[in-house]
């Protein structure tokens, strides 16, 4: 029978990560021993191409077990990283053995009943599952840690946003592509272009998923759906441009958002460093400012570049820069799993 019990309370769990192999499977496993998160049996699962391969957690050596409907028997808590097509197979084998699982995949974030959460923006939400919470994308992460503290300062009318987000973001094949692009340019050979649909390496590509019958990719479409839920505020209007460039890790977002009330550059200045998940980077007079190469590998979202929009009524503009395997993927995740054990003292208030 599913779980349905909103909290769970153990002194140690029984945890399985799906897509234990993949990045955000691999950043799972580094981030729930670095936040020594009570975990009493490990079961890491894949696909058939990956059973037997080594993975060490605390130093120990665990076996890449193969995924299967009985996966599950005995979890506690299971990540799932491996995709929405995985996700809507074997989510209900999880949840009929007992498990909650916490879903990093597009598969099931804009259903009805599934909450969909940011810990540091609607952390209450997470006692409300049935069995199953969502984990958001990761640029609507980044983007709403930095919108949460303007939203309690004010309602949002809308937000126009820009991404720029490396090449890892879209997996160990697109990051492979982009080194593989530089090692040629170096080596004066030809640059094959197999993964993106255009080279990457000296390009941006403003094409990141499907495209819909809008104009608009999926990628830029669950930044308007998932922050209207996420928010829970359906009268917001969004309008986003995702773009891909040559960058290892980390997303960065250049963000326009215009308030129902006035704000100045000093209000969000000590919003922003007051709030949650943020640590402010805005000194232009000593060129500090949000970048990816300083962001990756670490927890929190950079905001910088703060300054009055010129063009919005009551507008106030910024840069953002996240690693999207961390808060954008695992780290988000572990969050709301220390939710729910009661391990983390963050939920946010009304």
């Amino acid at each position: 029978m599913p779980n349905l019990i909103s909290k769970i309370s153990k002194s140690e769990y029984n945890v399985a990560v799906v897509g234990a192999t993949g990045a955000v499977g691999q950043t799972f496993l580094q981030i729930l021993e670095e936040r020594d998160f009570p975990v009493k049996n490990l079961r890491l699962l894949a696909s058939e191409r990956s059973k037997g391969k080594i993975v060490k957690y605390r130093g120990f050596e665990y076996s890449i077990e193969v995924l299967n409907k009985s996966s599950f028997d005995g979890v506690d808590i299971a990540f799932f990283s491996a995709g929405a097509s995985i996700s809507r197979e074997y989510v209900k084998y999880a949840i009929n053995s007992g498990a909650i699982v916490i879903d990093n995949s597009s598969a099931f974030r804009m259903e009805k009943d599934v909450p969909l959460i940011v810990p540091e923006v609607n952390g209450e939400e997470v006692f409300k599952h049935k069995g199953l919470i969502a984990n958001p994308n990761c640029t609507t992460i980044i983007m709403l840690v930095a919108l949460k503290p303007l939203y309690d300062y004010s309602k949002i009318r809308r937000v126009i946003v820009s991404s720029y987000q490396a090449a890892s973001g879209a997996g160990a094949r697109a990051l492979d592509e982009l080194l593989t692009q530089s090692k040629a340019f170096v080596e004066g050979k030809t640059i094959d272009v197999k993964y993106f649909a255009h080279q990457i390496l000296f390009n941006v590509i403003p094409h990141i998923d499907k495209f819909m019958e809008n104009g608009y990719t999926r990628e830029e479409m669950k930044m308007v759906n998932e922050t209207r839920k996420i928010i829970g505020d359906d009268s917001i209007k969004v309008s986003a441009t995702c773009v891909r460039v040559p960058v290892l890790s980390a997303h960065s977002e250049a963000v326009s958002v215009e308030l129902e009330k006035d704000i100045t550059v000093d209000n969000a200045r000590e919003l922003f460093k007051n709030a949650k998940g943020i640590q402010l980077s805005d000194d232009v007079d000593k060129n500090v400012y949000p970048m990816p190469l300083f962001v990756a590998g670490l927890d929190d979202c950079y905001v910088g570049r703060i300054r009055k929009d010129l063009a919005l009524e009551n507008g106030i503009s910024f840069f953002v820069v996240g690693d999207q395997l961390r808060k954008g993927a695992a780290l988000n995740g572990l969050q709301i799993a220390e939710l729910l054990i009661g391990k983390s003292e963050k939920v946010n208030a009304a």
